[in-house]
């Protein structure tokens, strides 16, 4: 029974003797020992025990990521984050202050009351208010909700991150 293995290293296969690969390479060991590469360490793993003949390889544990320490893959993706948006209340003379309370406290995830009286307070005095900071799916869906519930409000985007 073949085995496929993924290797891309220099390896010392003796003393004087280094197998080196590269991407896209590939090895099918048979007997023996078989070679998997796990967060950047070579480790061999027996296809025998001791004293027996042929065996089955057990599954490899691929072994997580300490915490702190992020692989390269980890940081590029997070670099992929939709720029966020803001969701903006305007004032209007139509709804009482306790109903667009209410409103955002239904609408928004999360939304505290002292929060929301903030946020309408600061609509009622200033014209507008920032709601919540967020990507521009979820901007876009609390506008919706507002809106659906007769308050008005618009997005925007929002300079730094969410």
């Amino acid at each position: 029974m073949a085995m496929e293995t993924a290797i891309y290293n220099r390896l010392p296969i003796s003393s004087n003797h280094f197998l080196n690969s590269r991407q896209g390479d590939k090895f099918y060991l048979f007997k023996g020992q078989a070679l998997s590469l796990t967060g950047g360490m070579v480790t061999a793993l027996s296809a025998t025990a001791p004293g027996k003949g042929g065996g089955v390889l057990d599954r490899p544990v691929k072994e997580k990521t300490p915490p702190g320490r992020e692989s390269e893959f980890d940081i590029k993706k997070k670099k992929k984050i939709t720029p966020p948006y803001r969701v903006i209340l305007h004032n209007d003379d139509i709804n009482r202050r306790e109903y667009v309370v209410q409103v955002l406290m239904k609408v928004i995830p999360g939304m505290t009351l002292d929060t929301a009286v903030n946020i309408m307070q600061e609509a009622h005095h200033n014209g507008l208010s920032v709601v919540i900071i967020c990507s521009q799916a979820e901007a876009e869906e609390h506008c919706r909700q507002l809106r659906r519930n007769g308050l008005l409000s618009s997005i925007e985007p929002a300079s730094g991150g969410c």
